[in-house]
């Protein structure tokens, strides 16, 4: 037969509450160990994907992410120095160049 409220002794009530303590202890502790290991599979998740898309970009290198490299270039060097040779840049470049010369 169950006890009732009064029934219950000080030493009684005292063990019920240190389970009770025990309990929610042993409970907070596996929800903290949830939490991390699910930060750490979002970590490994982001590391995945940023490793996929490095993977996916190794065709284009060495020289693919290269800016000054002859096939990323939008005009070939024969339309760039035509174009400079009618401007008053490639004008003052010609008369400056020999000064420089030591």
């Amino acid at each position: 037969m169950p006890k009732s409220k009064n029934d219950y002794t000080f030493a009684d009530i005292k063990a019920m509450l240190k389970q009770e303590a025990k309990k929610y202890k042993e409970e907070v502790k596996f929800q903290e160990a949830i939490a991390k290991l699910d930060a750490r599979k979002a970590q490994i998740k982001k590391q995945s994907k940023l490793t996929k898309s490095v993977m996916s970009a190794k065709h284009q290198s060495p020289g693919g992410l290269d800016l000054h490299s002859d096939e990323n270039r939008h005009y070939s060097k024969e339309n760039t120095d035509r174009w400079l040779s009618g401007t008053s840049y490639y004008e003052n470049y010609q008369a400056m160049r020999s000064q420089d010369d030591y």
